[in-house]
């Protein structure tokens, strides 16, 4: 069974994860920890659990869910898994830090290795299904589990709500494609993990999401 801890970081209030599972080996997901506080947060936990971290990877890689790469990555000794198409994405990053006035920054590493769906993620005795969602980012993808019945979702979906596309590579009618027919072919039962906020199911946002107004 994978259990998943949540830590909501940084100015953004962005949703980083741990996933881990009997065998102690666990998944760091979106580390958005940027102050030396929040990293050692996140490094305090996974000692506290006996943890062995063995994979870090990107849904996306928007700054608010790529500061804490450089950290994970150098104390673990992690190469970062990212979907090809959400490179651009990555080098934004320097630029968005510029913008929003960020100056505490530690540039994430390049990615050691592709995420693509149809290849899924192993850890211990567990799997998570690459699914690929884009239109908030060219490159975002999903995380599910269907033994567990959870998504960690990035920010495709949120609780009565869903991702911003105004951002470069960001597009409404893609992201409203990859929700329809992606995420709402998920099991109605499925818990989601979302990159900001509280948790939702697919089987509420099916029925209430605004996503769908106009179809």
């Amino acid at each position: 069974m994978i259990h998943i801890a949540k830590f909501t970081f940084n100015p953004f209030q962005e949703n980083s994860y741990v996933l881990y599972d009997e065998t102690k080996e666990c998944v760091i997901i979106d580390p958005g920890c940027q102050s030396k506080a929040e990293q050692e947060k996140l490094s305090a936990f996974i000692e506290s659990e006996g943890l062995k971290p063995v994979l870090l990877l990107n849904t996306h890689a928007h700054v608010d869910h790529v500061f804490g790469n450089y950290f994970v990555h150098k104390k673990y000794q992690l190469e970062l898994g990212l979907h090809q198409l959400d490179l651009p994405t990555l080098e934004l990053v320097p630029r968005a830090c510029m913008m929003y006035g960020i100056q505490d920054f530690e540039l994430s590493p390049e990615p050691g290795y592709f995420l693509e769906e149809g290849k899924n993620i192993i850890f211990g005795n567990s799997e998570l299904e690459v699914v690929f969602t884009p239109g908030h980012a060219p490159g975002h993808v999903v995380f599910y589990s269907a033994v567990d019945g959870f998504v960690i979702n990035g920010d495709v979906l949120f609780e009565g709500s869903y991702g911003r596309t105004d951002l470069p590579g960001g597009d409404f009618d893609t992201l409203k494609k990859s929700i329809t027919e992606k995420m709402f072919t998920l099991p109605e039962e499925t818990v989601v993990f979302s990159g900001h906020g509280g948790e939702t199911t697919i089987g509420r946002e099916k029925l209430t999401n605004p996503i769908l107004r106009g179809w």
